[in-house]
């Protein structure tokens, strides 16, 4: 195995632990997954159908459906009828929500984005051709990902994990 190789590979390895220990620890400490933390900030916004957060957050449909479920049995969300248009859904915080969410950390794509944006436009450039390459090695161009760093949207978009 080559040097670059070995470090290669260490760094994926690295990367793939740093999201899977973040992972963990938002659900041991908060008992949410990531997608699930992103759905919760991005209606701290204000109340949403659930296919106006699923384009929100990039997330499909079913995913978001999914998650609300799973937060709706929680009590941190609810689910009821628009006061302007009967025929809408909206999905809201409850207060426990809004209390869980001022403690629960930023999520690990938001500090990530906020560094990536930070370096010049060339070397944004030259990682996102780099990450490319590695996914077309890795013969991954056909999975679908949400642009999340999160175990759960490696592992499947289709069940966020949690009950």
């Amino acid at each position: 195995m080559s040097q670059f190789e070995e470090s290669i590979l260490v760094s994926l390895r690295r990367i793939s632990r740093a999201i899977g220990m973040h992972s963990r620890q938002l659900k041991k400490d908060f008992h949410l997954t990531a997608p699930q933390l992103v759905c919760l900030r991005q209606l701290s916004q204000g109340p949403s159908s659930a296919g106006q957060l699923a384009r929100a957050v990039s997330l499909s449909p079913g995913t978001v459906t999914g998650i609300l479920d799973r937060l709706e049995a929680r009590g941190l969300v609810e689910r009821r009828r628009s006061l302007r248009d009967k025929r809408r859904v909206e999905v809201a915080l409850t207060t426990a929500a809004q209390s869980l969410i001022r403690q629960a950390p930023t999520p690990l794509h938001q500090s990530f984005s906020r560094r990536l944006r930070s370096l010049p436009d060339e070397e944004q450039r030259s990682i996102d051709e780099t990450l490319q390459q590695i996914v077309a090695m890795m013969e991954a161009q056909e999975l679908d990902a949400a642009p999340l760093l999160s175990e759960e949207t490696v592992l499947s978009e289709a069940d966020d994990g949690m009950p």
